[in-house]
């Protein structure tokens, strides 16, 4: 096993996966002291969970005990407001604005249609969203300091009329609907630029207000502004546990305190931190209990029942990987989180555990954890993040060299259930640096289209890529490997990749990682 001083000295390389880098502190950093701006470090007491807690384990059946299901994610919380204007009818001269809502009357009559809209929204979404009922108000001032704001994430304001000054003060995050053919029309239609956004002048002058918040007419474009910041609501301030310890990939002390820093200001990240001496117990604990080891030999081989599932490993390592997965069910579960990165599971992991976490990670992503191998904090809020807007697993991988239109991507820990419901076919071979334990290959669909975040080393700039599959290949690399094709130049991509490790979904989700990425300070470089 690499001893600890290993781990720290500047440009040591280790004998874990080799993708892992050059981690570490100089010698002279202490792991206790080094964290400045962030909560983090070992599990709080209340936290801490000791080698009896799996023989502990609450629930009435095993798969209670030893698979509970992850925490969901926090409902958005949105309070619709409805601005409109009454006039007084003048003999020969301009009595009133732009706008087919200016009476009491036509106010209720619009309140009644948004209410009809957002439960037809709330259909619609696939993520957690609450409306509250619509107020309707002359001047958005008069709801600076109300109550039914500060209960909300998310005011939407229906700017039928000319109060709206005042929304960029209520301190929530504020989206302007406005109606040109799907309703009465409103007056921001028109004013909405010169006299809102630009305070009558030639430039933006608000800084939580711009031009990305105002959507037109399309309940689309509000739903995934809102899934937007339905993610950022669950990642700011969400805690993950660190097994052995939070690093960052191949970067030295300035460079991970500055992330670190980064991290703290703009995501308030609770990282706790779990030392691989509190794990060792646990291992051995659940290699006494006998009931989790047949929770465990049940459970694999449920797993390698499933359709298109091949195991091309001996039984044992894949046993093996579901005992881990009790193991981090119970220490996110003790941690109150559901997300979780492992250090140098290399040289930690598999003398103890007899295996690798390839496929435990994979498994806890199928079933709606956050788990991520490395522990590198480059690119792990990206994961979080993604995957609290998606509401779908998510693939860490290794990115190779842009040209001819493709790149390789490629982890031993993917998701099969990145879709959300059904699993892809899924070969179980070995960890390939290693060639030992139990990982997935999975092959991803041909032609599925990508979003892929491609993380700085300072949480200043995440590029983003739309990608689509064109190959599941088998080469002597990370076993869960795809082709994915792009639409832009090779040498744009090459030229503005930064950091190491990728974060990929399904789907396309450029607009909604953008739209949360304004609100916390990091630069979004959509390539192409």
């Amino acid at each position: 096993m690499t001893n600890e001083s290993e781990h720290t000295l500047p440009g040591h390389h280790h004998r874990h996966c080799h993708c892992c880098g050059d981690h570490g502190l100089p010698q002279n950093r202490s792991r206790r002291n080094f964290m400045t701006g962030i909560a983090a470090g070992a599990l709080l007491a209340k936290s801490r969970l000791g080698a009896a807690g799996l023989l502990a384990a609450e629930g009435e059946t095993p798969a209670e005990r030893y698979a509970p299901a992850p925490p969901q994610r926090l409902p958005l919380k949105v309070q619709p407001v409805l601005v409109y204007s009454i006039y007084t009818r003048g003999e020969k001269t301009s009595w009133r604005g732009w706008g087919g809502i200016d009476s009491p009357e036509g106010a209720d009559r619009e309140c009644a249609a948004i209410t009809r809209e957002l439960a037809s929204l709330k259909e619609k979404a696939d993520f957690p969203v609450e409306f509250a009922e619509v107020i309707a108000v002359n001047d958005m001032h008069t709801l600076i300091g109300d109550e039914r704001i500060a209960r909300a994430d998310t005011v939407v304001v229906y700017g039928a009329g000319g109060g709206i000054e005042g929304a960029q003060e209520l301190g929530r995050d504020v989206i302007i609907f406005q109606r040109w053919e799907s309703g009465p029309v409103y007056l921001q239609y028109e004013i909405v630029s010169p006299h809102f956004l630009r305070q009558r002048t030639d430039s933006l002058q608000l800084t939580n207000i711009t031009n990305d918040d105002i959507v037109t007419d399309s309940l689309d474009e509000l739903l995934w502004r809102l899934r937007s910041l339905c993610g950022l609501k669950n990642t700011r301030g969400s805690r993950i546990v660190a097994i052995g310890r939070y690093d960052v990939w191949a970067q030295g002390a300035e460079s991970q305190e500055a992330l670190f820093k980064a991290i703290g200001e703009k995501l308030a990240l609770d990282i706790r931190e779990v030392p691989f001496e509190d794990l060792d117990p646990l291992i051995d604990a659940a290699a006494k209990d006998e009931q989790l080891q047949k929770w465990a030999d049940d459970a694999a081989r449920d797993y390698l029942a499933l359709p298109e599932t091949t195991c091309e490993v001996p039984f044992e390592p894949v046993r093996n990987c579901f005992v881990l997965d009790a193991i981090f069910r119970r220490i996110m579960h003790s941690a109150e989180c559901r997300a979780i990165t492992v250090f140098g599971c290399m040289t930690t992991i598999i003398p103890k555990a007899n295996t690798t976490a390839c496929l435990t990670l994979s498994t806890l992503n199928d079933d709606g954890y956050l788990a991520f191998c490395e522990s590198d904090f480059a690119v792990v809020p990206s994961g979080i993040l993604l995957a609290n807007i998606t509401g779908h697993p998510v693939f860490m991988n290794d990115p190779t060299y842009p040209h001819a239109g493709k790149i390789t991507l490629a982890h031993c820990t993917a998701p099969r259930k990145m879709s959300g419901a059904k699993r892809d076919p899924v070969r179980i071979v070995t960890h390939f640096e290693s060639d030992f334990g139990a990982a997935p290959k999975v092959e991803m669909p041909i032609g599925q289209p990508m979003t892929n975040i491609l993380p700085d080393f300072r949480l200043d700039r995440w590029a983003g890529l739309r990608t689509k599959v064109i190959d599941n290949p088998f080469r002597p690399i990370c076993r869960s490997q795809i082709d994915v094709a792009y639409e832009v130049d090779d040498k744009l991509v090459a030229e503005r990749m930064p950091g190491f490790h990728w974060m990929s979904c399904f789907g396309d989700y450029m607009n909604e990682i953008g739209y949360a990425l304004r609100r916390v300070g990091v630069a979004w470089d959509p390539l192409g």
